[in-house]
């Protein structure tokens, strides 16, 4: 696994965290040090370094292997979330949490920025990575799982299209590919096409029985190993790509409805 670019690391400390006067973030001397035993379970004393909290962070992270250097980046990321700072995007949170995942050696799709979606949607997506990043691509199914229905539902409420309050995943999409104009047609090579979208029927259909029986959403004695569930996970995502560029030619809005769930 390849270790951080110097692009990475830069990028982290300077456009992510930040630096006033050569100090990184709101780190102290005492507090860069606390870091790493607080949130990354880290032996690691910066004080054994010299320079200002900045050097001595990106001398940390150039010395150490892609393993550690995924536990440092979640930790600033745990310190750091989205949103705490007008340079800390959602979309930098994400780049991160991925390369993270990367050198922890977990291959990820990345997940799409939907146009259409909803507070639970947004809420199970957040969750589903962070659980992939911290506890492993098995326990993120179950949210996945919830974030593909979640928007299913927003899209079906953003385009009129009436269901039943239990209506499933597959129902959902079926009743988007009969009456959302965005998949009356499919461009050339549409027969090839229209097999794939077939296709991903077929992938929704095994989400549920999977959920229900294979992941952490109820207490089952058996789960989908990490290799499995990796593929389940970046099924979905795919699916949600390539949904969510379909449906965004059609709508801006936000759904608010939270989902029973």
């Amino acid at each position: 696994m390849a270790l951080l670019t110097n692009k990475d690391i830069y990028k982290l400390v300077n456009h992510y965290i930040g630096v006033s006067g050569g100090y990184l973030g709101d780190f102290s001397y005492r507090t860069h040090a606390e870091f790493y035993h607080e949130f990354c379970d880290l032996d690691i004393n910066p004080n054994d370094y010299l320079g200002t909290t900045r050097e001595r962070f990106i001398t940390i992270l150039k010395q150490n292997p892609p393993n550690v250097q995924a536990i440092i980046i979640r930790g600033i990321l745990e310190k750091y979330p989205a949103g705490s700072s007008n340079i800390r995007t959602k979309e930098l949170h994400q780049t991160f949490t991925l390369l993270a995942g990367r050198l922890a050696g977990v291959p990820t799709i990345a997940t799409p920025n939907l146009i259409i979606t909803s507070d639970v949607v947004e809420r199970a997506i957040k969750d589903a990575e962070m659980l992939v990043q911290t506890s492993g691509a098995t326990s993120g199914v179950d949210r996945i799982h919830t974030a593909l229905h979640g928007y299913l539902i927003a899209v079906c409420a953003d385009a009129r299209i009436t269901h039943s309050a239990e209506a499933s995943i597959n129902e959902l999409f079926k009743a988007l590919k009969t009456q959302h104009p965005a998949l009356n047609g499919f461009g050339s090579r549409a027969e090839e096409v229209t097999k794939i979208i077939r296709g991903f029927g077929g992938i929704l259909d095994s989400l549920n029985p999977i959920r229900n029986h294979a992941s952490v959403a109820h207490p089952n004695n058996e789960l989908l190993e990490q290799d499995e569930a990796i593929l389940v996970i970046n099924a979905a995502r795919t699916i949600l790509h390539y949904l969510n560029a379909k449906f965004s030619k059609f709508s801006k809005m936000k759904i608010e409805d939270e989902m029973p769930f």
